[in-house]
């Protein structure tokens, strides 16, 4: 497993950027907890499948990815667009956390993402 860092250090809301052997874009996704505990935590592929765009720079709503480049937008539960301009669904992470540490279980990889030539 990869140690991405502190659940803390994630606002909910936003995402971070781990280097691996393919980027990894980590989301802090908020689902409307009141305790301080909010704050559901996905992992995909950080380069859209569109053109070459990190994710992690996107924008966020509910459990979507909007793309900064080109608006495509993925699930991050599921790693799916909703439709063009992205065709090719993001590849998704395990993610796991534990006493306050967040951790990857990374996907097997078959090589170069694929991303689609505009």
């Amino acid at each position: 497993m990869i140690r991405v860092g502190a659940l803390a250090d994630i606002p909910v809301g936003e995402a971070i950027r781990v280097e691996a052997d393919v980027p990894i874009a980590v989301f802090r996704v908020s689902t409307g907890g009141t305790d301080g505990a909010d704050g559901a935590v996905y992992a995909i592929d950080d380069t859209c499948t569109h053109q070459k765009a990190s994710l992690s720079d996107g924008w966020l709503d509910g459990c979507m990815v909007e793309c900064p480049l080109h608006a495509a937008c993925f699930d991050l539960r599921t790693g799916l667009p909703d439709g063009p301009p992205a065709k090719v669904p993001v590849r998704t992470h395990q993610v796991v956390v534990m006493d306050g540490m967040v951790y990857l279980k990374l996907a097997e990889h078959t090589g170069e993402p694929e991303v689609e030539v505009a």
